[in-house]
């Protein structure tokens, strides 16, 4: 008894709990489902809204792309794909490719470099040669009337004589060599080797001409003569050749109307100081042996005109430039 009474006991505590679900529960409510509301990836695009149908193709597929490849063998379908290739050229026979030339670098450091030894080397004569600078510059201009002794005192310094004939030659020959290459007279010419033919051109003439005259004072017997003719003529090139260095650093870096100004006013300046040296040269000549400007006139026609005409025909032959 007393286990019957334990189990209907046991029985009545599991299912007291147990109830049905009243239909009518209002306590819980039923959330709607958020899955039911309306996709919006499904909203149209904006960007593609405007764009014609037309204009969108798969950019996957080239348009030259047919079906029938499909059939093809793979072989075939890799070479037609490769034909129809836009960015690569394949159904071209091939080309030879290009070869590239070193690119020619051609400064003017060294010219620059050049010139400033130009500079150094007159600045360097004027401060060892001082007196004699002066009395260079006294006797080109006339300012004195002592010209005699100045003129022994000139020919008693040969040293900064003959330096600043050096000066001369390499100042011209760079000034030469520089309207050469910039009318295009001898474009294949190395620069420095037409300098040096330029220089090597001015000394020969000169050279020639020192011998040629004292050669010829001797014949005639009028070295005294002869002595002051030579004399004038290096007292000009002496002078030309520092009037002309800031020409020459001018026609080094200029070009256009500048440089046409430059070298006008250079040869105006050339032009002025031979026709200079020819009036002196006949003053001292004409003092010393009875001349006449007729006689004179061939002189110049013959030992100055006639070489200058004969060297610059040879130039042309030489680098084979027709007049």
């Amino acid at each position: 008894m007393k286990r019957f009474l334990a189990s209907v006991f046991i029985f009545s505590l599991f299912t007291s709990g147990i109830a049905a679900q009243s239909p009518l529960d209002t306590a819980r409510v039923v959330a709607a489902d958020t899955l039911l509301k309306k996709d919006s990836i499904q909203i149209k695009d904006t960007i593609l809204q405007d764009l014609p149908v037309s204009r969108m193709p798969d950019s996957l597929l080239h348009p030259k792309f047919s079906k029938e490849w499909g059939a093809l063998p793979a072989a075939e379908l890799q070479k037609e794909l490769m034909n129809q290739n836009i960015y690569f050229n394949f159904s071209q026979p091939l080309t030879r490719p290009q070869v590239e030339k070193v690119r020619q670098v051609r400064g003017n450091d060294l010219l620059f470099y050049y010139l400033i030894f130009l500079l150094l080397t007159l600045g360097t004569l004027k401060t060892l040669f001082p007196k004699y600078f002066s009395d260079l510059f006294r006797l080109f201009f006339r300012t004195t009337l002592k010209q005699k002794q100045i003129r022994e005192q000139l020919i008693q310094t040969p040293v900064p004589s003959l330096l600043l004939n050096v000066f001369f030659v390499l100042t011209a020959g760079l000034y030469a060599c520089l309207l050469v290459k910039h009318f295009k007279l001898a474009p294949e010419t190395e620069f420095w080797y037409l300098y040096m033919l330029s220089c090597a051109g001015l000394s020969a003439v000169y050279f020639i001409k020192f011998i040629g005259l004292k050669i010829s004072g001797w014949i005639f017997n009028m070295q005294d003569a002869a002595a002051s003719y030579i004399f004038i003529v290096f007292v000009i090139n002496k002078m030309l050749g520092i009037f002309l260095m800031p020409f020459v650093l001018m026609l080094a870096y200029t070009d256009g109307n500048v440089y046409s100004f430059v070298f006008f006013l250079s040869f105006a300046l050339i032009g002025v100081m031979l026709l200079y040296r020819f009036l002196l040269s006949f003053a001292a000549v004409k003092s010393q042996i009875k001349l006449s400007p007729f006689h004179f006139f061939i002189y110049l026609c013959a030992f100055e005109i006639a070489p200058l005409l004969i060297i610059y025909k040879g130039l042309l032959l030489f680098f084979n430039i027709t007049a």
